[in-house]
């Protein structure tokens, strides 16, 4: 089954950190980090639905205005999530700009945003253009096991770290693939049609065996139904398979906790994309400025089990010298020698 996530760094790995994460068969992508996002074409950044903000570092956050630019005057609806602070930081953004005509516009553009907590809550706040983006409707919730969104077919996933300030990290996590065993179907005497989609739906949502489902289809002759127990159908003409998971972590120190806590995030992904911007050689150098080396990076990949980690956020230190840091970070992983 083809993947459902294709996420593709938005800059080369000297630029600012960012991972555009495009959903075969939806009209939808998502954002990780939000810096210098020129390169993207408008019509991609209007396929956005949420945005993942690490920090609000400049390079993680100055796209923020142009991406409001695109959006303005549109009718959709845009998340965001961040650190601690961040409602505070759209709120003063957005306060920047005169709004004194926006009630003449046809469409009603809004933020919802949320900011994740160190003692275990969420604070969400929306902010509509028709309201002069002002704060409205503010809520505090609790983050359940570091979900930030979470809907029928994936969910985002966020951790803490340090970077001598809270810095998030990210995992997208499909929820599982479901495939379809079309000859068993034949076997049964059952068509293909709509109610696969819903029999997939309700086997993912964790309905008891027992549940009954209704199986339907329309042909010439009207349409037809049978009531079979979800169980059955699901062992019959269902196959489950793990889902797709990639992770983003930019902007951290090497300590033991922050370590721990990347790990257990990223563990077993698909894809992980991962800041390396200091060689080894500069060790000090990278603690002082709260980055991870490419070797850390790298050795954090191999404990996490990733199966394939891309590297960015490379300092300028180093132009001339990618193959260097690369060679460094796959030597880590152990996918070159010692």
């Amino acid at each position: 089954m083809k993947p459902i996530f294709h996420p593709m760094p938005v800059n080369g790995p000297f630029g600012d950190p960012g991972v555009y994460v495009d959903f075969l068969f939806e009209k939808r992508a998502i954002l990780f980090d939000l810096g210098d996002i020129r390169a993207l074409p408008p019509r991609k950044m209007l396929r956005l639905s949420d945005v993942f903000v690490t920090h609000a570092h400049m390079d993680h956050f100055m796209g923020f205005d142009w991406l409001l630019r695109i959006c303005l005057g549109r009718e959709r609806t845009l998340r965001m999530f961040g650190p601690p602070g961040f409602l505070a930081q759209v709120e003063h953004k957005l306060a920047a700009y005169t709004w004194n005509l926006v009630e003449n516009y046809a469409t009603d553009f809004t933020l919802e945003v949320t900011e994740a907590l160190p003692d275990g809550s969420t604070r969400w706040a929306r902010f509509r253009c028709k309201g002069a983006f002002r704060r409205e409707a503010e809520q505090v919730q609790e983050w359940r096991d570091g979900v930030l969104l979470d809907e029928e077919a994936f969910f985002v996933r966020g951790v803490l770290l340090d970077h001598k300030t809270p810095c998030l990290a990210f995992s997208l996590e499909e929820k599982g693939h479901v495939n379809v065993w079309k000859n068993r179907l034949i076997e049964l005497g059952l068509p293909t049609g709509r109610w696969l989609s819903e029999l997939k739906r309700a086997a993912l949502s964790g309905q008891p065996d027992e549940a009954l489902f209704r199986v339907w289809w329309r042909d010439r002759d009207g349409v037809h139904e049978r009531w079979m127990p979800l169980g059955n159908l699901e062992t019959s003409v269902l196959r489950m398979a793990p889902g797709q998971k990639v992770a983003y972590v930019a902007d951290t120190v090497y300590h033991e906790e922050n370590a721990a806590r990347i790990v257990a995030l990223v563990r077993g992904a698909d894809h992980l994309f991962i800041e390396a911007a200091f060689l080894d050689l500069h060790l000090q150098r990278a603690a002082a400025k709260a980055h991870l080396t490419a070797r850390q990076a790298g050795t954090l990949a191999r404990l996490a089990g990733v199966r394939e980690v891309t590297p960015f956020h490379f300092s300028p230190l180093y132009h001339g010298q990618e193959a260097a840091l690369r060679a460094e970070l796959e030597q880590a992983f152990g996918r070159a020698p010692a």
